[in-house]
């Protein structure tokens, strides 16, 4: 399947003065795939050093000499590695940390060789105290789940997607097509963008085999567990990873986690959910000015879930009674705020480790609240995920008034519109916000 990640490595490519790339992202988002892809895709060879298929591979970096690394590689590999016809791809970086600190010296000393490096905990590494990390000698890009709009291309509905790229307010889309793209949006958010599930509902359109294969995701999340926590922590772990999914788009308090175990050893946990991509924070801000990040409150925020294939597996939603049920109330409306969540971050820039945010006004007898805000050139500009119409947007309403932004955005099933500063955006446009933004 294709990922809009690709011409951006094939950008990297052919770029002078490149630096090695570090893919980050959590597992199962497509890592290892898409690299060994553009690998026999864009050069004569491949070299996939797997640190965890082949731990013996650590010993050809005993030392962080380029010429000497690439040397044993070959003999372990029987093959050469030739810079500008080679791609050299540390995968499981983790397992090796002198390979991260190695990279400093390929950009240095063999500049011509490309290199990519992933791993599925990779962030561990990186946040290690004693890890020395070779600072501004690294490209970071980040890998998520598919959007809608790769799932669209996934189910090769190319022609939509080109639709998509030119639909304007003076040139809405047909009822037809919306109606399809509603549809196509359906499915989506029942069996989410994990690589593996979208995979499987191709092959076999059945929403009982994605569930399976989503059973088995979160099986192996589980399993990690012990690869970066400590007895103790492990089972702080476990609590919150089941019990996350339940508490998507609310606002977390860690009495809602466990009531018997304490915040610290709560918090710890979540940092380490966070560090292996699984749950993502939503952080509260007054949007007082930009950047958001001065004026969020670290300690207030939601929980979004890597994928909503994975929420509703781990809700154990029954996708049958789900399919037949009012999109935007699936698991009581949280569904589809996860869903625009995860859709804002997967559409932001690659190179940059994204953050988002909501707005909440906590006054007393006057409480307001906005699912998301984000930051379109000088503006802020709210976002709001509703059923209704445009007159029960009192939020939304509320910090138009108070911030003095230009518009108003509603994501719903409701076509394309623009009425008393509120753009009524359909869920499947919101990866041409930027684009609609801009128009406006």
């Amino acid at each position: 399947m294709r990922r809009t990640i690709e011409p951006i490595l094939q950008k990297w490519k052919d770029q002078s003065g490149r630096l090695p790339i570090i893919l980050r992202g959590a597992r199962q988002v497509g890592k290892s795939f898409i690299i060994d892809k553009f690998g026999r895709e864009s050069f004569e060879s491949l070299v996939t050093c797997n640190f965890e298929f082949r731990p013996e591979l650590v010993h050809c970096f005993d030392n962080l000499d380029p010429l000497s690394i690439c040397a044993k590689l070959e003999v372990a590999f029987k093959t050469r590695i030739v810079p500008g016809k080679t791609l050299l791809f540390l995968d499981e970086i983790q397992n090796c940390p002198k390979a991260i600190t190695s990279l400093r010296y390929f950009k240095e000393q063999l500049p011509a060789l490309h290199v990519i490096a992933a791993g599925s905990l990779l962030e561990f590494a990186l946040h290690e105290e004693q890890f020395s990390f070779p600072v501004g000698r690294v490209q970071f890009l980040y890998l998520k789940p598919l959007s809608f709009y790769e799932y669209l291309i996934s189910q090769k509905h190319d022609r939509l997607v080109e639709v998509l790229d030119q639909v304007t307010l003076q040139q809405p889309l047909e009822p037809f097509i919306h109606e399809q793209l509603l549809l196509l949006l359906r499915e989506y958010f029942l069996i989410g963008g994990m690589p593996s599930v979208v995979r499987c509902f191709l092959e076999t359109r059945s929403f009982l085999e994605c569930q399976t294969v989503l059973t088995g995701l979160l099986a192996t999340y589980r399993s990690d567990f012990p690869k970066y926590a400590t007895k103790t922590q492990y089972r702080h772990l476990q609590i919150f990873f089941d019990r996350a999914a339940g508490l998507v788009s609310k606002h977390f308090k860690y009495i809602l986690i466990s009531s018997e175990h304490r915040s610290q050893d709560l918090k710890i946990a979540l940092e380490q959910l966070e560090w292996a991509g699984l749950l993502h924070k939503v952080l509260a801000t007054s949007a007082s000015g930009i950047p958001l990040q001065t004026h969020a409150k670290e300690n207030k925020f939601k929980l979004l879930f890597l994928d909503g294939g994975l929420v509703n597996c781990a809700n154990k939603l029954d996708m049958q009674t789900a399919w037949d049920t009012e999109l935007l109330q699936i698991n009581a409306g949280a569904q589809a705020e996860q869903f625009v969540g995860q859709e804002l971050l997967a559409y932001d820039d690659p190179h940059m480790n994204s953050q988002l945010y909501y707005w909440e006004r906590d006054k007393k007898g006057s409480m307001a609240e906005v699912d998301y805000v984000i930051q379109a050139g000088s503006n802020i500009l709210p976002i709001e995920v509703k059923a209704g119409t445009t007159g029960s947007l009192k939020s939304l309403a509320q910090f138009l008034l108070e911030k003095q932004s230009p518009f108003g955005i509603r994501i719903s099933q409701h076509p394309l519109s623009f009425h008393e500063r509120i753009l009524s955006v359909p869920l499947y446009l919101i990866g041409q916000l930027p684009r609609l933004i801009a128009e406006m």
